[in-house]
């Protein structure tokens, strides 16, 4: 999948990884849809982009988990540009750390971090497997390949969203159907900082564990590293190596690895007593 001349839709656009992405596919002769629930913020990076590749992005308010707006981006990209060729289901919420977390802030989790990938996908996957060509891109996390220390939302949440890029490449992979799982570690956003300044010690704990655990990346490398694997049509997207070392240990011994995992934590807490 080479992104010149395509069109792309990109959630969670207005800052972050989103941002950094609706502007390596504009500058590689992408059309883009920025969009985020966030209103503002997406069409000050559309006409960020825009001043420097002029008429490549359009920006747009939409709840990326909303069925209705992500029908309302597809039609918009599809007045603009034309069909949409690939799609960044990139938007994303941390949780709040802890097990007492009530019903809506799990339903909140799961609607962001995974069932607006399904509903996506079930718009856009039939028009694909019509046309023999898409891209379906799943911004999860290394937590869906580990786990997260704190928040229980979000570990769950992006389990299931690299569940599901998964099923999409085995089900339609062999159709024109492309698929690509990112799941980096610490990148330097809003969202890597939340736990920290959540006021909650063991939200204190998954920052530290993130950052301690290896390079925080800025949005722009990891925008580089989607579009070269997005080239490569590579499955996982891993911008910190080492989360692959980490998940051979992992599944080489379970055990031992929650037991790691365990003691890791106890000192992180610890740390932040």
């Amino acid at each position: 999948m080479r992104v010149a001349q395509k069109v792309a839709v990109v959630t969670g656009g207005g800052a972050g990884i989103g941002a950094a992405l609706a502007t390596a596919l504009a500058a590689a002769g992408a059309r883009v849809v920025v969009s985020d629930i966030d209103e503002t913020a997406a069409l000050a990076v559309s006409a960020r982009i825009n001043a420097e590749h002029p008429g490549a992005t359009v920006g747009s308010g939409a709840d990326a988990a909303d069925t209705a707006d992500i029908h309302a981006l597809i039609a918009l990209a599809e007045r603009e540009f034309g069909p949409v060729d690939l799609y960044f289901a990139n938007a994303g919420i941390t949780g709040a750390p802890g097990l007492d977390v009530d019903e809506r802030a799990w339903d909140q989790s799961l609607a962001v971090n995974l069932r607006a990938h399904i509903r996506a996908a079930r718009i856009l996957v039939p028009q694909w497997l019509e046309r023999g060509e898409g891209y379906f891109v799943s911004t999860a996390s290394a937590a869906g390949l580990l786990t997260q220390i704190g928040s229980a939302t979000y570990s769950v949440s992006k389990h299931a969203a690299v569940g599901f890029a998964e099923w999409l490449s085995v089900t339609y992979g062999d159709q024109g159907v492309g698929v690509s799982c990112l799941c980096p570690m610490g990148v330097n956003t809003a969202l890597l900082y939340e736990g920290r300044d959540s006021g909650d010690p063991l939200g204190a704990a998954a920052t530290r564990a993130v950052v301690g655990a290896g390079e925080v990346l800025e949005p722009a490398e990891v925008a580089e590293i989607v579009l070269e694997s997005i080239a490569a049509e590579q499955f996982l997207i891993l911008p910190h190596p080492q989360v692959l070392e980490m998940y051979r240990n992992k599944g080489a011994d379970y055990d031992r690895w929650l037991r790691g995992m365990r003691r890791y934590q106890a000192a992180l807490l610890a740390e932040t007593r």
